[in-house]
C-alpha cells in the first residue's frame, strides 16, 4: 500500500481531486476539467495514477503541473487588501451594516437589508457559473462611493449587473425611467449605463449592462431599453448559454485585471 489519499477540493472555481501524502502534503492533483494529472514527482507516477484509478474516466494527460500563464502570475502577486475576488455579494452593504446599524425599533425594514438580500440570491446564481468557465466578481469598488454590484466574466462577454429588489411588486422599464410600484419612476438606467461604461474605461474591453430584477410580480418592458438588457433573477442562468466572445486565456486575463482594486481607481 502506497498510503496515498484522495482529497476532492475546489480552487479558483475549478474542481481537483488532490493525492496527498499520510502527512498531508501533495504530490499530485487530477484537474477533471482538463483531464489533466500534474505530478510534483514523476518517481510516484504509478504511485498516483492507482490512487487516482477509480476516478479516471477517460484517458488523462499526466506531466509536470503547466507553467502558469501571465494572469495566474499576476494573481500570484496580488496582495490581499487589493484583491476583489473575496468580495461576498453585497459585501459594501454587509460593512454599512456593520458600522452603521438601524435601530432596533424602527417603524419599516432597513431597506439596505432588502437590497442585501437581493444582491446574495443574485450573487449565488452567478457562483455557480463558475464551473463553465465564468468568474464573477462582486460589490466592486469605483471611485465617488459608487459600485458594480456584480461584475460577470466568461466566454460570452462582460456584464457589468445592477441589482433591484423588486419583491412582489410590478416593475414598468422605460428608458431611462424605472417604475417599482407605486412609487414615483427614477432615471434608473442612466447609472446602469454609467457604470458599465465605467467598467469598460478600466478593463479597456466591452463590457455590456443589465439591470436585474428580484422576484418581481410583473414586468412590463414597452420598449427594449439602449445598451441595458433586463432580467429578473429566474432568467440570469441565460447569460451563461452564450459565447464565441472570449478566449480562455481572455477571460483569464481580464478576471485577472478586474479583481485588482487599483484597475478601478481611475475611472
Amino acid at each position: 500500500m502506497s498510503g496515498l489519499r484522495v482529497v476532492p477540493a475546489r480552487r479558483h472555481g475549478r474542481e481537483r481531486l488532490y493525492v496527498c501524502l499520510p502527512d498531508g502534503g501533495n504530490v499530485a492533483w487530477y484537474d477533471r476539467e482538463s483531464a489533466r494529472v500534474s505530478l510534483l514527482s514523476d518517481d510516484r507516477r504509478d504511485e498516483v495514477l492507482r490512487a487516482l484509478g477509480p476516478f479516471l474516466t477517460g484517458p488523462v494527460a499526466v506531466g509536470p503541473p503547466p507553467v502558469p500563464t501571465p494572469a495566474e502570475l499576476a494573481r500570484l502577486s496580488l496582495h490581499p487588501d487589493d484583491d476583489l475576488a473575496p468580495n461576498r455579494p453585497g459585501e459594501a452593504l454587509l460593512i454599512s451594516l456593520e458600522r452603521d446599524p438601524a435601530p432596533a425599533h424602527r417603524l419599516r425594514p432597513d431597506p439596505r437589508r432588502r437590497a442585501l438580500a437581493a444582491e446574495r440570491l443574485t450573487g449565488a446564481v452567478l457562483d455557480r457559473l463558475d464551473g463553465a468557465g465564468w468568474h464573477t466578481l462582486h460589490s466592486v469598488p469605483l471611485p465617488g462611493g459608487d459600485r458594480v454590484h456584480h461584475l460577470l466574466i466568461g466566454p460570452g462577454g462582460l456584464f457589468a449587473l445592477h441589482v433591484l429588489p423588486a419583491r412582489g411588486q410590478r416593475v414598468r422599464v422605460g428608458d431611462p425611467q424605472v417604475a417599482l410600484g407605486r412609487r414615483e419612476p427614477r432615471p434608473l438606467l442612466r447609472r446602469v449605463r454609467a457604470d458599465a461604461d465605467r467598467a469598460s474605461h478600466a478593463l479597456t474591453a466591452e463590457v455590456r449592462a443589465v439591470l436585474v430584477l428580484v422576484d418581481p410580480a410583473q414586468v412590463a418592458v414597452p420598449v427594449p431599453p439602449r445598451a441595458v438588457r433586463v432580467l429578473t433573477d429566474r432568467e440570469l442562468p441565460g447569460l451563461a448559454r452564450g459565447g464565441g466572445v472570449l478566449k480562455p486565456a481572455d477571460v483569464e486575463a481580464l478576471h485577472a485585471m478586474a479583481r485588482d482594486r487599483a484597475t478601478w481607481t481611475r475611472v
